[in-house]
C-alpha cells in the first residue's frame, strides 16, 4: 500500500479507509504520525486549547447493565445504593457556581425503577432553582433504556427530556461501537447501532453531543477504526445546522478490581505511545470532527500535554468531581490555575470554553 499516498489524501481532508487507516496506525512512525496529525488541528485550532469548569454528578449508582469494566455500578437490591437527593445537588451546583463553573455532567446507572417522569421532574426543578445551570446529561444507553421502558420513540424520549430542561448530550456509553466487543465486555447494554440511532435522532433536533471511546481491553486495532468510521459516517448524516458531534474522546480502559481483571479477561496496557497514536489516527480519520480531547484524567497531565502536539486541541474540564473511571485505577487530579499552566507549558494558548465550544472572555 502506497503510504505517501494515503498521507497526501489525509493531509488534503480525505476519508481514509479502514485499510489505509490500519497502514498508518501500524507502521508510521509516531513522530511522522504526530506531525500529519498535528498538520490538520492547527487547521481547525490553531494554537487554541478548550477547556472547561464542570461538575460530574451521578444521579444513582444502581445499575442493570453490571457492565464487566465499571466497578462504580451496584447491581438492583444491593443495601449500598443511593440515589442523590435535592439537597445534595443544590449543594453540588453551589459549589460549582462558586468555582466558576455552570454545567452539571448528569449521570448514573440504569436504575429499574427510574422512569421518565423522574428525569424530567428532575432537570426541571434543577432549572427552576438554577436558572443559569446547563445540563449536559445522560447519553445514549440511558435514552435507549427510557424509550424501551415507557414505549416511546428515541425522538419523543429526547423531546421530553429537552423540553424539561437538558442542553446537551454526552457521548457516554459508546466504549467500541462494534457488537463483538460489547457483548463481551457489556452485554446488556444498547447496542452499537442502538447508540448511533440516539445520536441520528439528537443531531436533527440540533443539540450539541460529543463521542467516547474506551480503548484498551479485547478490541482489536480495526475494531477502533471502524468505531471512528461510524463516527464519521454519523456525523456527515446530520443537519446542516446541527453541531452533531462538537468532540471526539477517546480513554483507556481502566482495570483495577473490575471483572474483566479480576476473570484474566484483560489488564489495562495502554501505554503512553499507544495513547498518543490513538489520538493522532483519530485527527486523521476523522476530518468531520473539529476538536479532539485528551483524557488527562486517565493518561495524567503530561501525556495530554504531548497529546496536544499530536492532533489533539481540547482538554476537557478540571473535572470538580468524578467518580466512575476512578474507581477502576484513575487518580490524577488538576485544578484550573493547574489546567491553564499545563495548556501555557506545553506552548498553547488556554481558552475557556462552554459545551458547544464557543470560548469565554
Amino acid at each position: 500500500m502506497n503510504r505517501e499516498g494515503i498521507i497526501e489524501k489525509a493531509l488534503n481532508g480525505g476519508y481514509l479507509t479502514m485499510e489505509e487507516g490500519v497502514e498508518l496506525y501500524e507502521n508510521e512512525s509516531l513522530s511522522n504520525l504526530m506531525a500529519i496529525a498535528h498538520i490538520l488541528r492547527e487547521r481547525k485550532a490553531k494554537k487554541e486549547v478548550g477547556w472547561i469548569i464542570d461538575r460530574n454528578v451521578n444521579i444513582t449508582n444502581a445499575c442493570l447493565c453490571r457492565c464487566r469494566f465499571c466497578n462504580f455500578h451496584r447491581k438492583p437490591g444491593s443495601n449500598d445504593i443511593y440515589v442523590t437527593g435535592l439537597e445534595d445537588y443544590n449543594l453540588k451546583i453551589r459549589e460549582l457556581f462558586d468555582y466558576g463553573g455552570d454545567q452539571l455532567l448528569l449521570q448514573g446507572g440504569l436504575h429499574p425503577d427510574l422512569g421518565l417522569d423522574f428525569y424530567t421532574d428532575l432537570f426541571a426543578r434543577l432549572k427552576a432553582d438554577w436558572p443559569d445551570l446547563k445540563l449536559h446529561a445522560l447519553g445514549p444507553p440511558e435514552i435507549v433504556h427510557l424509550s424501551k421502558i415507557e414505549g416511546l420513540s428515541y425522538a419523543e424520549t429526547i423531546k421530553k427530556l429537552v423540553e424539561s430542561g437538558m442542553n446537551s448530550l454526552p457521548g457516554a456509553g459508546a466504549e467500541i461501537l462494534v457488537d463483538r466487543v460489547r457483548e463481551i465486555i457489556s452485554p446488556a447494554k444498547c447496542t452499537s447501532e442502538e447508540w448511533l440511532n440516539v445520536m441520528r435522532e439528537v443531531h436533527k433536533m440540533g443539540l450539541v453531543t460529543s463521542a467516547t471511546m474506551m480503548l484498551g481491553h479485547v478490541e482489536t486495532v480495526e475494531e477502533r477504526l471502524e468505531h471512528l468510521i461510524r463516527l464519521r459516517e454519523v456525523q456527515d448524516e446530520k443537519p446542516e445546522e446541527s453541531p452533531g458531534f462538537v468532540a471526539f474522546i477517546p480513554w483507556p480502559f481502566q482495570s483495577e478490581g473490575t471483572v474483566l481483571e479480576k476473570k484474566g479477561l484483560v489488564t489495562s496496557t495502554v501505554s503512553q505511545e499507544e495513547y498518543i497514536r490513538m489520538i493522532a489516527i483519530s485527527r486523521i480519520m476523522l476530518p468531520n470532527i473539529i476538536n479532539i480531547q485528551a483524557s488527562w484524567l486517565t493518561v495524567g497531565i503530561q501525556t495530554a500535554q504531548v497529546c496536544l502536539h499530536a492532533g489533539a486541541n481540547d482538554l476537557g474540564s478540571v473535572m470538580i468531581e468524578e467518580n466512575v473511571v476512578s474507581s477502576a485505577g484513575a487518580n490524577y487530579t488538576l485544578n484550573a490555575a493547574e489546567m491553564v499552566e499545563a495548556i501555557e507549558e506545553a506552548g498553547f494558548e488556554p481558552r475557556r470554553r462552554n459545551q458547544d465550544y464557543t470560548f469565554l472572555e
